[in-house]
């Protein structure tokens, strides 16, 4: 593919685009930094010119990963009277501006770019039924229900039915699925030690607890013999019982994780409990996973099948019996298992794809922008200069 290509040889448009978001250099504690990399990787690498703004948040800075992404340009704000002073320009020459779920005062921000925005104005909701929820209880800070009637496209890491949803309840004017996705340069099977049978990597959720502990730790208590990992942070591991069999591990760096993987003959995914009431929301670890062809075992959710085909790329496990006679697979079913897995996620779930499908989106929705901005409100200062 050569730079500013689609995948069949023919040019794509050049676009300016600005992303803001909760981080993309950092990945502790939060599932956005991943993405945002390999989809903005993927869009300077087909020729875009790509910007994104992150607040500089202690949380954040103490723990940076990729201080400086070698794709695109990043840039730190103290405030919102500096994002404002720095980057309107930038904002209202962009063909494409984004604004990420769980962006502090993001419902400020939002305001902002739908008065400054010249081009496209998009939603990236990397969290929509958790979004959903929030609006619900007229909790959520980073939108508001008004704003995604006004917002020109609604990007959404869970597809399927919620999309008609938002469209009913909100007046979404374009909303369209953009899941996650895996940088196959970074997540690729390589010879490792197997040391662990079966393996969990993710950030600890109340929601999330019961099923590992179905689909993990009572397979472990069961199975004294094999060998188990949990990765992730904010456990409460004094108040949790870990069979002796169970490695903890802490946080690890999108660096490690390919390691991680592949010293796993198989590996677990657990959803969280509003994803699965929506559906149709794959997690970037199944993607990952697939990638270092590492067999997948997950918990059941609708919606799955269009991602991969249960049975065949992944398995779908309710119980720790089934748990249990997955590990018990021959070797060769269980490498197949994971080369299936890893075929089906190149050939539609790359950070590739998803750049080609935002690209489609664009195209689509370019005339109908155009013809907008002649009612576009007048432009002002939406919140006050702090002194």
């Amino acid at each position: 593919m050569t730079r500013g290509s689609d995948g069949n040889g023919t040019a794509a448009r050049r676009r300016k685009m600005v992303f803001l978001g909760l981080s993309i250099t950092s990945s502790w504690g939060n599932g956005h930094a991943t993405t945002y990399r390999a989809l903005l990787r993927a869009l300077a690498d087909r020729g875009h010119e790509v910007l994104f703004l992150e607040r500089d948040l202690p949380w954040y800075a103490d723990n940076r990963d990729l201080p400086c992404p070698p794709f695109g340009r990043t840039a730190l704000y103290q405030s919102l009277d500096e994002l404002r002073d720095r980057f309107t320009a930038e904002v209202r020459e962009a063909d494409l501006v984004v604004v990420g779920s769980y962006v502090p005062d993001g419902i400020l921000v939002g305001e902002w770019v739908l008065g400054a925005a010249r081009g496209v104005s998009a939603f990236y909701d990397i969290d929509t039924p958790v979004t959903m929820a929030r609006l619900a209880r007229a909790e959520c800070d980073y939108l508001s229900p008004a704003q995604i009637a006004r917002y020109q496209l609604y990007l959404s890491f869970t597809g399927g039915p919620l999309l008609a949803q938002i469209a009913a309840r909100y007046r979404a004017r374009a909303p369209r699925p953009l899941y996650c996705a895996v940088d196959p340069a970074l997540y690729f099977p390589s010879e490792s030690a197997e040391r662990w049978d079966l393996g969990y990597l993710g950030t600890y959720s109340p929601d999330r607890q019961p099923m590992l502990e179905r689909l993990l730790t009572e397979p472990a208590r069961r199975l004294p013999q094999a060998r188990f990992c949990v990765a992730g942070p904010q456990y409460p591991d004094d108040e949790i019982a870990w069979p002796a069999n169970v490695e903890r591990t802490m946080h690890l760096s999108p660096a490690e994780h390919r390691a991680f993987y592949r010293a796993q003959r198989f590996t677990l995914n657990v959803t969280r409990a509003d994803m699965t009431a929506a559906g149709f929301s794959p997690s970037v670890r199944l993607f990952e996973a697939a990638a270092c062809a590492t067999p997948i075992l997950t918990d059941p959710w609708p919606g799955l099948e269009t991602i991969f085909t249960p049975g065949r790329e992944i398995l779908v496990t309710r119980t720790a019996d089934e748990v249990l006679a997955a590990l018990r697979l021959p070797e060769a079913e269980r490498r197949a298992l994971g080369e299936r897995a890893r075929a089906r996620a190149l050939g539609e779930h790359t950070a590739a794809h998803r750049a080609q499908a935002l690209e489609g989106y664009l195209d689509s929705l370019s005339a109908g922008a155009r013809g907008n901005r002649s009612t576009r409100p007048e432009r002002r200062s939406i919140w006050p200069r702090s002194s």
